[in-house]
């Protein structure tokens, strides 16, 4: 009984964050479209990106089912606030709170007063004005929710596994939605482009560094123009960029180190797979494979490496 209950509780602490932490990076894939789109640009560009949008977050099925016509009003609405939509930002909060509810014993109270207050503070935003007239201030709202849900978590809860199993769920998220801000990027340029040190379109570029908070560390780290190549490489390869793959991959295997069984063996070692290979790894390599494709076969592991750490961690033996 008492490792079904350790799993059931790491199960809760673990979807905790990872709801909460998604909720923030949908808000930060909806902000930078909407940046990119304040652009002069076609209106076919503007529907292929908001598509290419819903597509990457796995909705465009059943958003096509339910509208139609991809709009960005609607698609913007589609991923704030519908109800119906279980990857919504309104449902994933609902979620994050839900399994926060769970284990209020484990959690410190001001850890679930921050949570709770989310959930019920999000009512407060009229859909149809954030969708047409103001996303901007629901998205940084989301963010701010998101920081300081976290930093309540990490200031006030026990260091022991529970913490851990609640920074797995955000590291991993954050690496997984990382990649697919990236991926639907740079599925709008050649693989020629993503190549070259062109500093063209340097306002959809310094969107996207804003969109996750990396524009001034890339002017620190470069301090020069902006060009596709760097911002691959700070947002893969660099371990001192707190959003890049190499730093979510790295915390995700010192946190599986921590939490060990003895049935995580392989689940660490593929861990330690995908993090070696993006500390060692040369971002022209991955240029050289194409970006898209290196993003796709990174979101395969971490997939992977989800599945495997629900199996490991999370489903009691009685019920695995």
């Amino acid at each position: 009984m008492g490792a079904c209950m350790l799993s059931r509780t790491a199960d809760h602490l673990y979807w905790m964050s990872r709801y909460t932490e998604r909720a923030e990076n949908l808000a930060r894939m909806l902000d930078v479209n909407c940046r990119m789109t304040l652009l002069r640009q076609e209106e076919d560009v503007v529907r292929r990106r908001w598509t290419s949008t819903l597509a990457t977050v796995g909705q465009l099925e059943p958003f096509l089912a339910a509208h139609g016509v991809v709009t960005q009003a609607s698609a913007i609405d589609w991923i704030s606030f519908e109800r119906s939509n279980p990857g919504s930002i309104d449902q994933c909060l609902d979620r994050a709170r839900d399994n926060a509810h769970a284990v209020r014993g484990t959690l410190t109270s001001e850890t679930w007063e921050t949570l709770n207050a989310t959930w019920l503070e999000i009512r407060r935003f009229r859909r149809d004005t954030v969708s047409s007239q103001a996303p901007g201030d629901f998205f940084e709202w989301v963010k701010f929710r998101s920081h300081l849900a976290r930093g309540v978590i990490q200031g006030t809860m026990l260091q022991d596994d529970a913490l851990e199993f609640t920074l797995l769920g955000t590291y991993l998220e954050r690496a997984d939605n990382t990649a697919r801000i990236l991926d639907a990027r740079f599925e709008f340029l050649a693989p020629e482009a993503a190549k070259s040190d062109d500093a063209g379109d340097y306002y959809e570029w310094s969107a996207l560094l804003r969109s996750v908070s990396a524009f001034e560390i890339y002017r620190k780290v470069y301090r020069d123009l902006i060009t596709p190549r760097r911002v691959a490489e700070l947002l893969i390869l660099r371990e001192p960029m707190p959003r890049s793959l190499r730093h979510c991959m790295s915390r995700v295997q010192q946190t599986l180190v921590k939490v060990a069984n003895s049935r995580s063996s392989e689940t660490l070692r593929r861990a330690g797979e995908i993090h070696a290979a993006l500390q060692y790894g040369r971002i022209e390599d991955a240029l050289e494979e194409g970006l898209r494709s290196y993003l796709s076969g990174f979101l395969e592991r971490t997939s992977d490496l989800g599945a495997r750490i629900a199996r490991d961690f999370l489903v009691s033996e009685a019920t695995a």
